[in-house]
């Protein structure tokens, strides 16, 4: 049996990926990469909402950010 996989970059039109990270620049270089990324098969930003949470317990920061690519 020969299994075929066939790769339709033009079905997807829109995709949502959510990142984190300890710092902002960690984070900063997380969300460029994926553009680069989702650039390669024609998906460009369209929006970004970021957020920075603090644990009580520990102090430590945390960096989330959702990014909203679209089909160019």
């Amino acid at each position: 049996m020969i299994l075929k996989m066939i790769i339709q970059p033009d079905k997807l039109k829109d995709k949502v990926e959510m990142f984190e990270a300890s710092s902002l620049a960690e984070l900063e270089e997380r969300i460029s990469r994926k553009i680069e990324d989702n650039q390669a098969i024609l998906l460009e930003v369209y929006h970004v909402s970021h957020q920075l949470t603090i644990d009580q317990n520990t102090g430590r920061k945390y960096y989330t950010a959702v990014v909203h690519f679209k089909k160019m």
